[in-house]
């Protein structure tokens, strides 16, 4: 009934429509490509010869009235992040408790390696790790360090005298039958968060304001527990490496009120405690995991009258354990809170306890009742004495802190002229590694350059454009992460150094980046940037102002329909057009984009 569509020569719409009918003079059938065309209420006549318009055109033409349909049904209908209306009438509340492991070499009492012979289960377990009768806890005192700097990098008042309290529960993940913890006198107190809209807190929770602040309640040091895996229905395997591990828990105070600040809190939370080389690992590894308090109550009223740690007015809250991802986080603050909601609209009654979460549910999952302070039957730890922490130790250890993430931020906004964003952007990507990059590109740039021509806000804004967006689109186009990256900083420098010497043009430090990425730098004939100008000819070699002219007027003569834009309809975004147009025609390493510009310009004004 159709025949087929060549690659050389797109058939025109009336050569489809055509194709679809017979010569015959009985009634054709409806043809599949007039069907599509009629339900969107266009033509299926034959146009004309001189009207003839490509089927491409039709097909952009279509995707632009998707579009515009698009704003309109975006107009009216509710939007995706759009407040359930219920909140109107509710309130959330959330708490957080974030676990990280530490930093450190042995195990939190007792001398136990925390790393080695990965994948032996059982390898790193000293006699008291086991329980084994008659063995005593001995507090590793280097485990005290990182967590003071956590501590210090959180805003906490470090607590000169501190305890060590039992937690019991019996589970086979805990060999003694209790945890060590220090939840009556915790080593850190009072801390606060400073989370912005940059953070990723909601307009809707800052109110105007510029930030909102998060209590941190306290932070205690605790072991974790031993890990279990699930083998069959009945068989389970203990693998005591992990137990004993020694953790900190940050519990801030129940002043969050968006699942967008919950995860904003631990975001920031790991990225203090990565600055400061407080913690192993982040979330992503399982370095560290929350549990999220979560309650609701009308706005207007005191809730159930609870209250916690001075914050009053709270409803009955659940708690959700093992938290692995910020997603995770997110998703299962919306679904207990929407149960919750839904529970209290229907007249019942929220109950204490704990809850878990799968990716991908769409609600909680009861667990078991929420254990209190008589469940677990807190004690002081007989065998441990209280734990002193000299204030010379703090104060040493404040010193000495390294830079936090919100410094960094404004010293790399400061000394390199980066926008906020930008700043931010390039010091949390990858773990700081391209913050070092470009750090260590400046550098090099600035070594090369006489001291009459180092700029270095200049520099630093070219460095990090090309890192964040051409080295960015490189990884992600090759497919490739940050840690796959074949170019060195001595590369990109060389590249930068040619640019701001106009020895060759943007569009040829690109295809520079690209080959040498191409090529691992272990290669024995990996070329030099240098050596890569030289063999192909790069070095620029500028037009005169008469060649611009030509070639601009050349193009202009090619496109009156543009030149008019320009003149007539003030399109002014055109002229980058006539731009690209001249890099593209002009011999490699002749045309220079920024006097290219200026050539186009002269000449479309006159």
């Amino acid at each position: 009934m159709s025949t087929p569509i060549r690659r050389q020569a797109p058939p025109t719409l009336a050569r489809v429509l055509s194709t679809c009918t017979s010569s015959a003079t009985r009634l054709p059938r409806p043809c599949v490509v007039a069907k599509w065309l009629h339900s969107r209420n266009l033509t299926t006549a034959t146009p004309r010869a001189q009207e003839t318009v490509p089927l491409r055109k039709h097909l952009k033409d279509e995707a632009k009235r998707k579009k515009a349909e698009a704003k309109i049904n975006n107009a009216v209908a509710p939007k995706k992040h759009q407040l359930d209306p219920r909140l109107a009438r509710w309130e959330l509340t959330v708490g957080i408790e974030i676990h990280a492991e530490l930093n450190t070499t042995s195990k939190l009492f007792s001398a136990a390696p925390t790393e080695g012979q990965e994948g032996m289960a059982n390898s790193r377990v000293a006699v008291f790790d086991a329980a084994l009768p008659g063995a005593q806890p001995h507090f590793q005192a280097a485990t005290l360090l990182p967590a003071v700097r956590a501590a210090i990098a959180l805003g906490c008042e470090v607590q000169r005298k501190s305890g060590w309290d039992r937690k019991h529960y019996f589970h086979w993940d805990q060999p003694n039958g209790y945890q060590i913890t220090q939840y009556y006198h915790p080593f850190a107190r009072n801390g606060s968060l400073a989370l912005t809209a940059a953070d990723g807190v909601p307009d809707e929770e800052l109110q105007g304001a510029e930030s909102v602040m998060v209590g941190i309640k306290q932070i205690q040091m605790e072991q974790d527990t031993a890990k279990t895996t699930n083998h069959g229905n009945s068989t389970y395997h203990v693998d005591l490496n992990r137990a004993g591990l020694p953790l900190i828990e940050v519990i801030t105070l129940p002043q969050i009120h968006s699942p967008q600040t919950a995860a904003a809190v631990v975001r920031k939370v790991q990225a203090a405690l990565r600055s400061v080389d407080a913690c192993v690992t982040g979330m992503e590894l399982g370095g560290l995991r929350a549990d999220v308090n979560v309650s609701v109550r009308e706005r207007g009223t005191t809730g159930t009258g609870t209250s916690y740690s001075g914050v009053s007015g709270l409803g009955q809250r659940t708690e959700i354990k093992n938290l692995s991802s910020f997603k995770a986080i997110e998703d299962a603050i919306v679904a207990e809170r929407d149960r919750q909601i839904s529970v209290l609209e229907a007249g019942g009654v929220i109950e204490g306890e704990t809850r878990g979460w799968t990716l991908g549910a769409t609600e909680t999952t009861r667990l078991r009742r929420k254990e209190g302070e008589v469940d677990y039957r807190y004690m002081p730890d007989p065998d441990l004495p209280p734990l002193i922490i000299g204030t010379d130790l703090v104060e040493h250890l404040r010193l000495t802190l390294p830079e936090l993430p919100a410094e960094t931020i404004q010293r790399v906004h400061s000394a390199y002229g980066l926008s906020l964003k930008d700043a931010k952007t390039i010091v949390e990507l990858d773990d700081g590694d391209r913050l070092e990059f470009m750090e260590h590109t400046v550098q090099l740039v600035q070594q090369s350059l006489p001291d009459e021509t180092t700029d270095k806000p200049k520099i630093g804004k070219l460095a990090a454009n090309w890192i964040l967006h051409e080295l960015g689109g490189l990884l992600t186009t090759s497919e490739t992460s940050w840690e796959d990256l074949t170019l060195t900083p001595q590369d990109l420098a060389d590249i930068l150094l040619n640019l701001l010497q106009k020895q060759i043009t943007a569009r040829v430090g690109k295809q520079l980046l690209n080959t040498l990425h191409e090529t691992p730098t272990t290669s024995e004939h990996r070329p030099s940037v240098e050596q890569l100008i030289e063999q192909g000819n790069l070095r620029l070699r500028p037009l005169s102002e008469q060649g611009y002219e030509e070639l601009a007027r050349a193009i202009m003569e090619g496109h009156p329909e543009m030149v008019e834009a320009v003149r007539v309809k003030g399109q002014r975004g055109k002229v980058m057009w006539f731009v690209g147009q001249m890099v593209r025609r002009g011999e490699e390493g002749t045309v220079e984009p920024e006097r290219a510009r200026v050539v186009v310009e002269r000449l479309l004004a006159g």
